[in-house]
């Protein structure tokens, strides 16, 4: 894992951490970290699973639909690093299969996260997490993807945008934007936003 800590902090402050996508490893996602306050402690760790010259979270059955197992034994494994943690708070922004993990482990407990952000991912649905409608009741989550993405299904991205802002019961800000699979400079100032506004 890599670490930002926060700077100047006299209590315990923001855990911000970041969840890689599948093939890569911590470092790809880590300069994400710059567009939180320095008030804030950020970490990247990295998924359990050698994979693709990186790691990933969980084994799938094919793109964006987690072997459900595999799913579990990833989110006991940041459920785990995340307990270890002395925070105010804690933050998920996951990327990829880094969202995907992120949504499952706020559906898990809905109550520990302030705040949730999936980019350009989806809902782990038919995977042993419950979705039932209000499931994220009062949770603050932050959803965006990639109009040109090819490689999260465009069915998943539809499924997840429906589910969140009509079953949920989160409060939810969704964007799409004109971009791949990648993160683009605007969705980063939307996110920087987003967290500013709730802390």
């Amino acid at each position: 894992m890599v670490w930002r800590r926060a700077s100047g902090a006299k209590r315990r402050g923001p855990l911000v951490v970041l969840l890689h996508g599948h093939g890569v490893d911590e470092r790809d996602i880590f300069p994400l970290g710059e567009i939180f306050p320095h008030d804030a402690t950020v970490a990247a760790i990295r998924g359990p699973i050698a994979s693709e010259g990186g790691f990933r979270w969980f084994a799938h059955h094919a793109v964006g639909r987690p072997q459900a197992a595999s799913l579990a034994d990833g989110m006991a494994y940041v459920d785990a690093w995340i307990g270890a943690q002395d925070a105010s708070s804690v933050w998920l922004v996951g990327f990829s299969g880094g969202a995907i993990m992120a949504a499952a482990l706020l559906a898990s407990a809905p109550q520990r996260y302030a705040g949730v952000a999936m980019l350009h991912g989806g809902l782990p649905f038919d995977a042993g997490i419950s979705l039932d409608a209000g499931a994220l009741r009062g949770c603050e989550v932050f959803y965006g993807y990639g109009e040109a993405d090819d490689v999260m299904p465009r069915a998943l991205v539809n499924r997840s945008r429906a589910y969140l802002s009509a079953e949920s019961g989160a409060h939810v800000e969704i964007h799409g934007y004109r971009a791949g699979h990648g993160i683009p400079p605007a969705e980063e100032r939307d996110l920087a936003r987003w967290y500013a506004a709730l802390t």
